[in-house]
């Protein structure tokens, strides 16, 4: 498959159709919306605007999801149009997060990567004890709080709909290592998220395992895409492997609306 059918597998499953567990959609003629049900932000996926329109219809959605007292987080791809889109967020008060490359492997292809060893310390957590050593990992390694984070994946990981599968390094009973997957039902794709390490556990091949692992489930499961929103660092990894890189995206979050 080629980078034109991949991305327009993904423009069509995971911009446009999808409904996230937790949101309600709202469609019209410029933007799809993502109106959140809890306590998470917004967002706003997908949009078809150009520069006659824009300014109105960015307003709009100010407007909107003020009227909600609900964040929201506009996520910007280098193809979307006008090119002056993250511009004129940023004129608005969003704030521009780092550049994130939107990486994608398909796992008809991927015979070596499925192939490649796993870690015996690799192990599924599937209680709250294992979120939560997930959380202490999260907040040793970048020094904020996660809790918010491991309510999330506590609530996920007992919803059936929400496709979650976790898995976790353990060293001496630690997690020293951790990364989840999303199985989109209805749609080719399941998306990995996490993959930190502690730094005095790194360069032990734990990252890849967790990559392997779930790539092994989600293939076993007749998925047929696995994609990554990447840091800098995950990149030359992930392309190490065998992930293509589609486009990158820019994450831009809304001031609180009080």
């Amino acid at each position: 498959m080629n980078r034109e059918q991949m991305l327009d597998l993904f423009n069509k499953h995971m911009r446009i159709e999808i409904t996230y567990p937790g949101y309600r959609v709202e469609r019209n003629a410029t933007v799809i919306r993502q109106i959140s049900s809890t306590s998470e932000p917004g967002f706003v996926l997908f949009s078809q605007m150009d520069e006659s329109n824009a300014d109105a219809v960015i307003d709009e959605q100010i407007s909107y999801f003020s009227n909600l007292n609900q964040p929201f987080e506009w996520k910007v791809f280098d193809y979307d149009q006008p090119k002056s889109l993250k511009e004129k967020l940023q004129a608005r008060g969003f704030t521009i997060e780092d550049q994130e490359a939107l990486m994608v492997f398909d796992l008809t292809e991927g015979e070596q990567l499925l192939n490649m060893p796993v870690q015996p310390e690799i192990k599924r957590i599937t209680d709250e004890q294992g979120i939560y050593e997930i959380v202490r990992l999260e907040e040793e390694i970048w020094n904020v709080s996660h809790q918010e984070l491991g309510e999330r994946l506590v609530k996920e990981l007992h919803d059936n709909l929400s496709g979650l599968h976790v898995y976790g390094a353990f060293v001496a009973d630690r997690v020293v290592s951790a990364a989840w997957m999303y199985l989109h039902e209805g749609t080719p794709f399941a998306s990995l998220w996490g993959g930190s390490t502690l730094p005095e556990f790194r360069k032990r091949g734990f990252y890849s395992s967790l990559l392997v692992i779930r790539a092994r489930e989600a293939a076993s499961r007749g998925y047929r895409l696995l994609m990554v929103d990447a840091s800098s660092m995950s990149q030359p990894i992930l392309e190490k492997q065998g992930f293509q890189c589609l486009a990158y995206s820019t994450p831009c979050m809304s001031q609180a609306f009080e």
